[in-house]
């Protein structure tokens, strides 16, 4: 979603930042690596398709089940209608997710033109971060990536994880697939022309929309959790696709108090403890 400051502005405000914390977001290649070193998951480039992608990964146990995070939309916008020139996260809110996961099998994908340099990259380019962001041949890139870290745990489950566009992302692929066992999404942008009309944007035709694809994953154990306070992705989002669904695999919780950009690591490890489940049929 767009972002309010532009990197001339996010620099002056470092400069009144104590400790330098605030300044981490600064080298976000360098912040995504201490994050990720601190969890024990390795950096990863990855050749998929169209794209190059980065990637942050343990695989301790190859017969445990293969938890896969999939980033936001990053720095997709400095303004509301200025497009970043990088998509690179500066916050990299699916990372830390991904960090905050005990389990021993852990991969973090990365969107294309986040983290990898351009000079990879040369299909990269400001449509692939704002109105294709969720594109067919972004979508396949990321599926590509997927299947090869899936054989390295071969045989095993594949829970998808995706934060804010990051979940339409693992729709989209878990639609692809038949080795998904479970979704689990995180102020998840699943229905993009409701949220673009909701905060009055351009469509996206180029890009494939997630509730479209929602009965090709209704039988898929998933859980969408939503923010209270979220007035970027709201709950209502996430209740516009169970609905799509059906109720059957399909369940939506509201976590008091939290905003799209709150502190969701924090509270990861609690929420992982609720395992996605499909009652039984009627």
């Amino acid at each position: 979603m767009p972002n309010r400051f532009s990197g001339a502005a996010l620099l002056a405000a470092c400069l009144f930042v104590s400790a330098g914390a605030g300044c981490a977001a600064l080298d976000p290649v360098g912040h995504a690596d201490a994050i990720a070193q601190a969890a024990h998951l390795q950096r990863e480039r990855i050749d998929a398709g169209d794209f190059v992608l980065t990637a942050y990964a343990k695989i301790g146990k190859p017969g445990e089940p293969l938890h896969v995070y999939i980033e936001g939309d990053g720095q997709a916008w400095i303004s509301r209608t200025q497009p970043s020139l990088d998509p690179t996260p500066r916050e990299a809110t699916g990372l830390k997710l991904a960090a905050a996961d005990p389990a021993p099998n852990v991969v973090y994908l990365a969107r294309p033109c986040q983290y990898t340099p351009m000079a990879m990259n040369p299909r990269c380019g400001i449509p692939y971060w704002t109105g294709k962001r969720f594109a067919p041949e972004v979508v396949a890139s990321m599926d590509d990536a997927l299947s090869q870290f899936a054989a390295r745990a071969p045989g095993q489950r594949i829970d998808l994880i995706g934060y804010s566009g990051g979940a339409a992302v693992a729709v989209l692929i878990a639609a692809r697939r038949t080795d998904v066992a479970s979704i689990r999404t995180v102020a998840g942008n699943l229905d993009d022309e409701f949220v673009n009309r909701l905060h009055h944007v351009s469509a996206m035709p180029q890009s494939d929309n997630p509730i479209d694809f929602a009965g090709q994953v209704a039988s898929i154990a998933q859980i969408h959790f939503s923010g209270a306070d979220d007035d970027v992705v709201p709950p209502a989002v996430a209740q516009r696709f169970v609905e799509a669904a059906g109720p059957r695999c399909a369940q939506v919780r509201t976590v008091p108090g939290m905003t799209h950009d709150g502190d969701w690591s924090r509270v990861w490890p609690a929420l992982l403890k609720a395992a996605p489940v499909c009652t039984s049929a009627n």
